[in-house]
């Protein structure tokens, strides 16, 4: 195995930019493929109701959230190519996958979303626009792969390949036993544009390998809010109690829908096919029942445009989140990973996302890293205990020729 993963791989470069660095791995002669007729309708499904059911288990009432489905399940995408047992089945059951897989579909979608080659550029602080004089620029999607393996463990040649054909993504060689999470660490920061930059609060002593993901995007409105804000205003929370801030204010045509108990808005990007979906429930109302995969198709179908006045806060916040226990209440028990090397399992799994929302546009990342331990292979279920008379031969393989032959009947007996 180990001489077939040498054979595969070929040395591709040197981690770009940032310290500590890694050395790059690449499958030797297997490029990206462009997939015809991904199942990207049904991926993006199941992503929908995945992101609805997490956040539903794990956001509380009174708490701010933000996560993103297309991260978390990309990074269970990829490891789903190295699922044994009865954990394929699971993960395909808990996000949605199509029975043909979700790599062809994260390949396409990936194309269609991502909007640079490389990690994004760091945005100039404190710089805006006037909207009066300047036009908004083009969005920024960027979405990037990762998988860092210790140095010498043998990956099976064929997760290799899925990774490398669906996800575009090489290997990184760290050493677990010292500056690994500084590599990964820093490969977050540098795909997030400086959000994100840790992925592990403290790696497991026993992890050889993580897979991550990151998502990124920075996006200015296609209009701006430029009409006077209100101040003071009262923003009532989910207990009752309300809190004063400033509500930013614009009056244009929108894409509006409504219907019972809620009301959405579009408020679209400038440049391109993004837009943010305001879901407002009537008061006392589940934001996170509108995210329902029925309500969001609701809200796609009853889009038209109208004159809206929308007025709503900034706002700019993070959250961490450990996910093995809200995917193991969701249906995810398994932690079977032997197809990707010889008694992986699932040891950490862990998601980061951060948001900020003004005036002027959007920006969000998010980070998803999964990390897996080897096994103990423990004691051989088959014992051979020689503690009576056996025999032996001593033979020629390639011939089978016996040179020795015998039996041991005591093996105290010098003669």
């Amino acid at each position: 195995m180990r001489r077939l993963f040498t054979a595969l791989l070929a040395v591709a470069a040197l981690a770009a930019c940032g310290t500590p660095q890694a050395r790059v791995i690449t499958a030797k002669g297997v490029g990206r493929e462009t997939p015809v007729e991904p199942p990207v309708e049904e991926t993006v499904r199941g992503l929908t109701a995945f992101g609805h059911a997490l956040l539903t288990a794990t956001a509380s009432p009174g708490a701010n959230a933000v996560l993103s489905p297309l991260s978390i399940g990309h990074a269970y995408g990829m490891a789903r190519a190295g699922a044994g047992g009865r954990t394929g089945p699971e993960l395909d059951e808990v996000f949605g996958f199509p029975v043909q897989g979700p790599h062809t579909s994260f390949n396409a979608l990936t194309r269609q979303i991502v909007t640079l080659d490389g990690p994004p550029p760091a945005p100039t602080p404190d710089v805006r626009r006037d909207a009066q004089e300047s036009e908004p620029a083009a969005p920024i999607v960027g979405v990037a792969s990762g998988l860092f393996t210790q140095e010498g463990l043998s990956v099976r040649p064929e997760f290799l390949r899925t990774l490398a054909a669906q996800y575009g993504a090489g290997v990184q060689q760290v050493d677990f036993t010292g500056d690994a999470a500084g590599v990964i660490d820093a490969w977050a920061d540098r795909q997030t544009a400086g959000r994100i930059k840790k992925m592990f609060d403290q790696l497991d002593p026993r992890t050889r390998l993580v897979i991550a993901n990151a998502v990124y995007f920075r996006g200015e409105w296609a209009t701006a809010f430029t009409d006077p804000p209100e101040e003071n205003a009262a923003f009532t929370r989910a207990d009752g109690t309300a809190v004063r801030t400033t509500l930013m204010r614009q009056v244009g045509t929108f894409g509006y829908a409504s219907g019972a108990g809620w009301q959405a808005v579009e408020l679209r990007y400038a440049k391109g096919d993004l837009a943010m979906w305001v879901l407002l429930p009537q008061a006392g109302g589940s934001p996170a029942g509108l995210l329902a995969p029925a309500v969001m198709a609701e809200v796609a179908a009853g889009l038209r445009e109208t004159p809206v006045t929308v007025a709503m806060p900034r706002w700019d916040f993070s959250t961490a989140l450990s996910l093995q226990e809200p995917l193991r209440e969701l249906g995810l028990d398994g932690s079977d990973y032997s197809g990707i090397a010889d008694g992986a399992f699932l040891g950490q799994a862990t998601h980061r996302a951060t948001i900020t929302v003004d005036e002027w546009g959007t920006e969000a990342a998010a980070v998803t890293g999964l990390a897996f331990a080897i096994a103990d292979m423990g004691s051989p279920e088959t014992e051979i205990r020689a503690d009576h008379p056996f025999a032996f031969a001593i033979v020629h393989r390639p011939t089978l020729t016996p040179l020795f032959v015998g039996q041991v009947a005591d093996p105290t007996a010098e003669d």
